[in-house]
C-alpha cells in the first residue's frame, strides 16, 4: 500500500469532501500516489482499442483532474489510461458550495459540481507540456493513453461552435477526445443527446477537424430504453469510435441509507452499479462491436470490471471507487481481475470480451 492509501486516506475522510479532493491532487503532484513499475502489467489485461494500446484496462474517469494537473502521477501510480477535464471554452467556478457529499453507508457520492475548471486555455497549456513531439500519440512520462473530456459553459454556449474549437485545442496533445453531453449539473446538457441534436454535434466536428485523435461520447445512465438505439446509431453515423457507459445518474435507487441521499445532483459510485451495467448491455447489443465502449459506473472489484468486459466494454474507468479507497485499489483490481478471468475460464481479458451478449 502506498504512502497515500496508508497515511493520508484516513485523514482526509475527516475533511470536507471537495478540500480533501484539493488535499488528493496535492498529494499525487507531490508523488505520493505510488509509482507503478511500467511495462510490468500482465500481458492478460492488455488491450487494443481506437488504434490506441492499453496496458490495462482501467482507467482515471473524467471529474477527478479537471484541469490537467496529475496526468503523468496517476499514469505513473498504474492506471492503464488517464481521462482529464471536464473542460469547458472559458473557466467557470461550477455551482454554489456544498455541492459534493459522501454517502459513506452506501459507497457512493453525489455531486453538482457544475463544471467548475480553468477554461481550455490552461487546460490546453498543461497538455502541451507533457506531449511529446516524437511520439504525437503518447503523453511523455505517462506511457498510458491520455484523453482530454470537454464540455460548455453554462451561459453563452453554442455547442456546435465550441465542442470543434475545444476539439482544435486539444488534438494534438490527446491520444483520444471525449464529449460530455451527460453531465446533470450542465442545464440542458442532455438534451444534446437527442439523436438529431448529437449528430449536428458531431457533423461540425467533422467538419472543422477531419483529422483528429478516436472521438468518443458520453452518454447517460437514464436515457430512456426506447431512445437508446437512436443515440447510438446518431453516434457512430457522427463518426464516433467509442461510447463511455455511463456518466451519473439523477435516480436514486431503493435503499439508500445516506443522510445526503436527497442531495439533487449526479449519483455514482455503488449504487449506480445496476444501472450502468444494465444500460451498457443496451448499447453494446446495439452498437454490435462498431464502437469501443468504456464501462464507467460503480466498478469496485475484478469481478466487476470482467462483468463489463464480458457485457461488451473494451475498457473501464473508475473514480468513486478511487476516492474511497485510495491509490492502492489500482494494483487490487489488476490481481482480482487476473484471478476473475481464470476463474470464468478466461486467458485474457480479450477471451472475454461480449461472451456475455452471446
Amino acid at each position: 500500500m502506498n504512502i497515500m492509501s496508508r497515511m493520508i486516506l484516513p485523514l482526509m475522510r475527516r475533511l470536507e469532501p471537495e478540500t480533501a479532493h484539493r488535499v488528493a491532487l496535492d498529494a499525487l503532484q507531490l508523488g505520493l500516489g505510488g509509482v507503478s513499475c511500467p511495462g510490468k502489467d500482465d500481458p492478460a489485461l492488455s488491450v487494443r482499442a481506437m488504434g490506441l494500446r492499453f496496458p490495462n484496462p482501467i482507467g482515471m474517469a473524467a471529474g477527478f483532474d479537471k484541469n490537467a494537473l496529475v496526468v503523468r502521477p496517476l499514469a505513473r501510480s498504474g492506471f492503464g489510461f488517464v481521462e482529464a477535464g471536464t473542460v469547458t471554452p472559458r473557466p467557470q467556478p461550477g455551482n454554489p458550495q456544498p455541492r459534493l457529499f459522501r454517502l459513506t453507508e452506501d459507497r457512493g457520492i453525489i455531486n453538482r459540481m457544475g463544471f467548475n475548471n480553468q477554461g481550455i486555455d490552461r487546460f490546453a497549456v498543461r497538455l502541451a507540456r507533457l506531449h511529446r513531439v516524437s511520439s504525437p500519440r503518447r503523453t511523455p512520462g505517462a506511457q498510458v493513453p491520455v484523453g482530454a473530456n470537454l464540455g460548455i459553459n453554462k451561459t453563452g454556449a453554442d455547442p456546435e461552435r465550441d465542442y470543434p474549437m475545444l476539439v482544435g485545442r486539444v488534438k494534438h496533445y490527446a491520444d483520444y477526445i471525449v464529449i460530455n453531453l451527460s453531465s446533470p449539473n450542465t442545464p440542458g446538457l442532455r438534451d444534446l443527446l437527442e439523436a438529431t441534436r448529437l449528430k449536428g454535434i458531431l457533423d461540425a466536428i467533422n467538419t472543422a477537424h477531419p483529422e483528429r485523435p478516436p472521438l468518443l461520447v458520453k452518454i447517460s445512465p437514464d436515457i430512456a430504453h426506447d431512445d437508446v438505439p437512436a443515440v447510438v446509431e446518431a453516434a457512430i453515423a457522427g463518426g464516433a469510435q467509442g461510447l463511455i457507459v455511463s456518466n451519473t445518474t439523477i435516480s436514486r435507487p431503493a435503499g439508500l441509507r445516506s443522510p445526503y441521499a436527497s442531495e439533487t445532483g449526479g449519483l455514482s459510485g455503488r449504487p449506480l452499479r445496476a444501472l450502468a451495467q444494465d444500460m451498457l448491455t443496451r448499447v453494446a447489443q446495439v452498437a454490435g462491436g462498431r464502437v469501443a465502449l468504456v464501462a464507467c459506473g460503480g466498478i469496485e472489484t475484478g469481478a466487476d470490471i470482467v462483468d463489463r468486459v464480458r457485457a461488451g466494454a473494451d475498457l473501464v474507468q473508475i473514480y468513486t471507487s478511487y476516492v474511497y479507497d485510495g491509490p492502492g485499489i489500482i494494483a487490487r483490481l489488476k490481481a482480482e481481475t487476473l484471478r476473475a478471468l481464470r476463474a470464468e475460464g478466461f486467458e485474457t481479458l480479450a477471451d472475454a470480451k461480449g461472451t456475455a451478449l452471446k
